[in-house]
């Protein structure tokens, strides 16, 4: 048997296909092959979801659906490993029979074109329990597995319980429920035992599972080393976003159908796809061997740790500098963060508010505006509720108002800027501001300055709130009403302002002689 160094990465780079790009493993997956030195062909329905993916121009993009036998042939022509993570989860009742159908054409056109291996991530079943007995959504993945294991053509399946990542529908369930819940009533499955697994070691899987040895025909179950109840994990995960703990309360009558309703309601993750995830959590879910571990050995830190998982998960809310990446399409800092192509309700609440103007002054003109700002100068609105809000945030043991700035014309990174700091500025361009004032969740103001031609400009100004638990929320929305005034007449007063300052030095330059 080949070692694990040579089983990784041993021999030829590999021509891999990889369905279902769009989603959330197969998004990750794509940037590890291509780091591993393969070239990726990816299937997908919808192509334009992915341009703005960094790696886009490294990659094949085709255009079709693995329910399409043409689409399907055209795909695996010529490829070496075949990655299978697409499902019809969320589509309707019909859902299992479309995944069987799917995976039969699958499986049976790699072998008519010469495929080598299929890769397919499952999710993990347990062992005692009856096929027909499964939730609708655990019995179709294994069905899927097994079909591809009874083919012609080799198959790497891997079997997962729970994905902690950012985007993952089921974590992103947990992240929801716990942030939003300080007290739960929650179903009876609160209590069922889970070995959940990091995406960055579901990748590291998948990877591998490209160079396993031609005799190779099995499935394998893949998780991390804690195995937790679902209660544990709402009160780690607690814990680890720094949160108070959570009363949780399991009331058994509140049937999968139930929760899944309950779910809808206090999370964002469409019912269509909470509820076959309610009804899998009603089955213990942990690996029934480590086997894994003879193709791809276990290296220090790996596999991560479910408190470690849940830190990689939440650090797009922690790290400055991956939350200064929202608004692009930038590489990601880990697989773990979020990725442009993933679903609206991805990667927990954010608020934002968001202004823009033209403005009837240079880009010059402007930046002198937001450079100023604060301090003297004020906040150009509304200065009643701007002083309401300091002296508020003194009372409670904040900073206020008082700190003002260091200069009243120049900022650098690290000044303090009244209740904010600033956190990144491009000179003439972008002005990032952290606050610092007691909230209930992190916020930033960003002000961006445009050049628009001769003597105009583009003011751009975005507000963000990432709330923390319920008061989180609750404190967003009683404040947004007032966001018209404060925001809105911000952008627009600093506007007036360049375009005043704008108007008196062209006065003063006609007087000149």
């Amino acid at each position: 048997m080949p070692s694990g160094d040579e089983t990784q990465h041993g021999g030829a780079p590999l021509t891999c296909l990889v369905t279902g790009a769009t989603g959330y493993v197969g998004g990750r997956l794509v940037p590890e092959l291509l780091a591993a030195g393969h070239t990726v062909r990816c299937l997908a329905r919808s192509p334009e979801k992915l341009r703005d993916q960094p790696w886009a121009g490294r990659v094949e993009v085709l255009r079709g659906d693995v329910t399409d036998p043409d689409s399907v042939a055209r795909a695996l022509r010529g490829v070496d490993v075949a990655y299978y993570l697409v499902h019809a989860l969320g589509t309707g009742a019909g859902f299992e029979r479309t995944d069987r159908e799917a995976a039969e054409l699958f499986a049976d056109t790699a072998a008519d074109t010469g495929v080598r291996r299929i890769v397919y991530l499952g999710g993990l079943t347990p062992a005692d329990v009856p096929v027909r007995e499964l939730s609708p959504h655990l019995r179709s993945r294994a069905e899927v597995g097994e079909i591809f294991l009874a083919r012609p053509v080799p198959a790497t399946v891997l079997r997962a319980a729970v994905v902690i990542g950012s985007g993952s529908a089921s974590f992103e369930m947990l992240r929801y429920l716990t942030e939003r819940l300080p007290v739960m009533v929650t179903p009876s499955w609160v209590g069922t035992r889970i070995q959940p697994i990091a995406i960055r070691d579901v990748l590291r899987y998948l990877v591998a599972g490209a160079r396993m040895p031609d005799d190779v025909n099995r499935s394998f179950d893949i998780a991390g080393p804690d195995v937790m109840t679902y209660r544990d994990m709402m009160e780690r995960y607690a814990r680890v976003a720094g949160l108070p703990h959570r009363l949780i309360l399991p009331v058994p009558m509140l049937t999968p159908r139930l929760s899944s309703h309950w779910i809808g309601l206090v999370t964002p993750v469409p019912a269509s796809i909470a509820r076959p995830l309610a009804e899998s959590l009603r089955h213990e879910v942990v690996c029934g061997e480590h086997d894994i571990a003879r193709y791809v050995p276990d290296g220090p830190g790996a596999p991560l740790g479910f408190d470690e998982a849940l830190a990689l998960a939440l650090r797009r809310v922690r790290d400055a500098q991956v939350v200064t990446r929202w608004s692009n399409a930038s590489v990601p800092g880990a697989p773990s963060d979020p990725l442009p192509t993933d679903p609206d309700w991805a990667g927990g609440s954010l608020y934002t508010d968001v202004r823009e103007r033209a403005v009837d002054a240079s880009a010059d003109a402007l930046w002198r505006v937001v450079e100023g700002i604060g301090g003297e100068h004020g906040w150009y609105s509304f200065p009643a509720a701007w002083a309401l809000r300091g002296w508020l945030d003194r009372l409670v043991g904040g900073v206020g108002l008082r700190r003002g700035r260091r200069d009243a014309h120049r900022l650098r990174v690290g000044d303090s800027l009244d209740f904010w700091r600033v956190e990144e500025i491009e000179t003439g361009r972008l002005l990032r501001l952290r606050a610092e004032m007691r909230l209930p969740g992190l916020a930033w103001l960003e002000m961006t300055v445009e050049d628009a031609g001769p003597g105009r400009s583009r003011y751009r100004q975005r507000a963000v709130f990432h709330p923390r638990g319920l008061l989180g929320h609750a404190y967003w929305w009683s404040v947004s009403p007032f966001h018209a005034i404060v925001f809105g007449g911000m952008a627009r007063n600093m506007a007036k302002a360049a375009e005043s300052e704008a108007g008196r030095v062209s006065r003063a330059s006609d007087r000149s002689p």
